[in-house]
């Protein structure tokens, strides 16, 4: 979805049509225009005709379609608005909640229609993420990287630990149960990019 944004930004000087947007964000959530008509009750032929502006869609069918893509029809809209650049400046990041040794602050702005955030997260030694028996917080089909900066995590997952050291990444499905433990002798900081969208079926 991030690269769907920049090129979406990156068309500023240009007039972009609505078309655009949702060719934009739907291929950025890997949905085909079946997968997309599906998924908002319009058909496919007209979802190409709208994605190459050769029609302009109703108020109510622009509303199904920007639903289909999991955004209100605002939203898709402002993203032809977006800056091509956020700068998010290290006193000015969105600090979470600290409990039980476990701290983060969001470095992404806070923008409509983002479809992903990424964090840094700091564990003290021992210290966890949650339990593995607390509700998931991503939504269905988020998926989740994680690229340790410092020290040694472990992710425990569908009953499956995974040890992740300084310099490794991995990459998982959000929505399942999981939680992560500092596993070192010292503090972990790791950054998290949790994106959502559809899982891929086997």
């Amino acid at each position: 979805m991030g690269h769907a944004l920049k090129a979406v930004a990156s068309e500023r000087n240009r007039n972009i049509g609505l078309g655009y947007r949702v060719r934009a964000v739907r291929e950025a959530m890997g949905l085909s225009l079946r997968d997309l008509s599906d998924r908002c009750g319009v058909s496919a032929p007209m979802l190409s005709q709208v994605e190459r502006d050769e029609t302009s869609p109703t108020l109510a069918v622009a509303e199904r379609i920007s639903a289909g893509l999991d955004l209100s029809l605002s939203q898709l809209l402002r993203l032809g608005e977006s800056v091509p650049v956020a700068v998010v400046r290290k006193g000015e990041r969105q600090k979470g909640h600290s409990t039980g040794g476990h701290s983060f602050e969001m470095i992404t702005p806070e923008k409509a229609g983002q479809r992903y955030l990424a964090s840094l997260h700091r564990l003290k030694k021992g210290a966890s993420t949650g339990g593995i028996e607390d509700p998931p917080m991503h939504e269905p089909g988020s998926r989740e990287t994680l690229f340790v900066q410092k020290g040694k995590v472990s992710l425990l997952i569908e009953g499956t630990e995974h040890v992740i050291e300084q310099g490794d990444a991995v990459t998982f499905e959000a929505d399942l149960p999981h939680c992560l433990k500092n596993v070192g002798h010292g503090e972990a900081e790791f950054l998290a990019v949790v994106s959502s969208g559809l899982r891929q079926t086997q």
